[in-house]
């Protein structure tokens, strides 16, 4: 138990530890603001100056914002792998999506690559179709990227279980991607024409 007394100069502080009392003096402390006191003062000062007004925040589909993709392709859990999924593909549906997907696409490139080589089946499955979606958003402007990204493809098409989703998703690639992204594709998987024809 603690008792704070303030007289003067000198703070004085009662303990009690079992039947024994202590009493000890220090010099004068100021008390730290409370929240209420900060909330005041800054209230005070904030409201003459020019930004008082409420400041408008853009809503999470007004943009696209790699952050909240970063770890969630990755995510392992219930709700959280459901989150990342309907989440990303919400970001790729909003309004004007390739004009702002394009100038992030050297940030989400890494995210995608992490998540198609994740030992997790889920997780890689995710990548697989973030993939597939976010190439029919920005097409050939993800063939740049593209040649990180089949690396990890390439590795999973050793798996029969993987095979026909990552073919597909290749099929699909090529057809957003154009011609450039065929190139791409045959220089990193070499058995991809055998495969698909």
């Amino acid at each position: 138990m603690q008792k704070s007394e303030c007289h003067g100069d000198t703070q004085l502080r009662t303990r009690v530890r079992g039947n024994d009392d202590q009493r000890t003096s220090s010099s004068p402390q100021r008390k730290p603001r409370t929240t209420v006191q900060r909330s005041k003062s800054s209230s005070s000062s904030s409201a003459s100056s020019p930004d008082a007004a409420i400041k408008v925040h853009p809503r999470p589909s007004d943009k696209l914002n790699p952050k909240t993709i970063n770890p969630g392709l990755r995510e392992t859990k219930h709700p959280y792998t459901f989150v990342s999924k309907e989440g990303f593909r919400e970001l790729l549906l909003v309004r004007d999506a390739p004009e702002k997907a394009v100038p992030l696409l050297p940030r989400l490139s890494p995210v995608l690559k992490a998540a198609l080589a994740h030992s997790d089946d889920e997780v890689f499955e995710r990548g697989l179709n973030a993939l597939v979606q976010l190439s029919v958003v920005v097409g050939p402007s993800l063939n740049d990227h593209l040649k990180h990204l089949l690396t990890s493809l390439f590795k999973r098409l050793r798996d029969k279980k993987f095979k026909e989703p990552i073919t597909n998703a290749l099929q699909k690639l090529e057809q957003h991607g154009g011609s450039g992204s065929l190139i791409i594709i045959k220089a990193k998987i070499p058995t991809y024409c055998s495969i698909c024809c």
